[in-house]
């Protein structure tokens, strides 16, 4: 049954994935009427590599959920790293592994602890605007049921999906800037072996990486993506042609890595193999207009080099929710654009940290690179450190694969 919904609230917040459902609990600790909607009932899949890394884990604290995830998630200790020609590196890091389908329902319901109600299923269909400014929503649900809801402010968290980002004319970009694809294998027979984050690098996965992730009792994410689809792309032409080979990329990462080939071939498939647009880099979106942010992967969030963005997330969620601490109360079009300044700002502080992973996401179109660094890592406890400060964010990603960058190593 469609859950009914108010024609009033404070703030609507459409999609609860960890973007939305964190925007969702920071306004309702603050004491305001806050409505998270999404288009599906939960708890619900999601498409994604479930890899927990340091800054999901900050944001995780903040949220107050860390030790509740962390309960239900399969802790591990490193990154296995895999060149071309079967080099090995173990980086070390705080990291996790929790599908998706259990992650953003403790997010959700710690929303709703917080004093937010959760409506669903209800997609947005446009957006109410009075004198250019977004004033609410018309939503629809099952049956072509549709409801027309007032709100002082609403906040975009729809994450890759495109329509609406269109229906609230907040789109730059229609095509993703990377897509990806995973299932979830059983194969008790690697339980105890492979108890660590896998990702190898091969001509044959450029521009991208497979992955096999640890869930826990045997189960394991296996996925491989691709994250340099093209920028200029806007109508999706060349993106559709890479998702059209997504499944060879997957047969590929099954005939170069031996634990993903075990686990394709002799595991127990746990339901389809699904596919899923990534929008990266802070790009493709419109971000702010008077009455509406756009947070989360919707604003691309997801980083290029790793396509992580379960982090990035929920901290673009709690900068939507920052920019609009007193937005109910400030009712004037000089309220409206200081929040959205407040808010573009803090997002443009995160901008040069997406970039230097854009530029490392070089090493995914050259897979030698990944090979190079192996060697020189196995060799260089000093470059060991600054690759584990890739995954905490203590290290410039993008200075490892410059050319004067490359030019240091070799001196080393």
């Amino acid at each position: 049954m469609t859950t009914p919904l108010p024609t009033h609230c404070d703030l609507l917040v459409v999609g609860a994935g960890p973007a939305g459902s964190a925007c969702a609990q920071a306004l309702a600790r603050q004491g305001q009427q806050v409505l998270l909607v999404d288009a599906q009932e939960f708890p619900r899949d999601k498409t994604c590599g479930d890899g927990l890394i340091p800054d999901a884990h900050a944001a995780l604290r903040r949220l107050g959920v860390y030790d509740e995830v962390m309960a239900q998630a399969c802790a591990v200790s490193h990154v296995r790293c895999l060149g071309p020609r079967g080099e090995l590196l173990d980086v070390p890091g705080a990291l996790a592994v929790l599908p998706r389908r259990q992650l953003d329902d403790i997010l959700r319901q710690a929303a709703l602890s917080a004093g937010a109600t959760f409506a669903a299923p209800w997609r947005l269909q446009c957006v109410l605007e009075e004198g250019g400014r977004v004033v609410g929503a018309r939503l629809a649900g099952p049956a072509g049921v549709q409801h027309e809801l007032r709100c002082r402010w609403l906040v975009l968290a729809t994450g890759a999906a495109v329509p609406p980002l269109q229906a609230s004319g907040m789109c730059l970009r229609r095509a993703p800037s990377g897509m990806a694809l995973r299932g979830y294998f059983r194969h008790a027979g690697l339980a105890q072996r492979l108890r660590h984050l896998q990702i190898t690098w091969h001509r044959r996965l450029a521009p991208g990486y497979g992955w096999v992730f640890p869930v826990g009792d045997g189960v394991f994410n296996v996925g491989a993506g691709v994250f340099d689809l093209g920028a200029q792309d806007r109508d999706g032409a060349h993106a559709g042609k890479q998702a059209a080979n997504l499944r060879q990329l997957l047969q590929a990462f099954a005939d170069c890595d031996a634990d993903a080939g075990l686990l394709l071939r002799e595991g127990t498939a746990l339901g389809p193999v699904k596919g899923a647009p990534l929008r990266c880099t802070l790009n493709g979106a419109r971000l702010a207009r008077p009455g509406l942010l756009v947070t989360g992967e919707a604003a691309g969030s997801t980083y290029a080099l790793t396509g992580e963005g379960i982090g990035k997330a929920m901290e673009t969620g709690l900068l939507a929710a920052d920019a609009l601490r007193d937005a109910t109360i400030t009712r004037d079009a000089a309220g409206d654009a200081t929040t959205c300044a407040h808010y573009e700002a803090a997002m443009a502080a995160l901008a040069p940290r997406f970039d230097m992973y854009r530029r490392a996401n070089i090493v995914n179109a050259h897979p030698w690179l990944a090979s190079f660094m192996i060697r020189r890592a196995q060799r260089s406890p000093r470059l060991l450190n600054r690759m584990a400060g890739v995954l905490d964010e203590t290290s410039n990603p993008g200075s490892l694969f410059t050319a004067r960058g490359v030019w240091k190593l070799l001196m080393q």
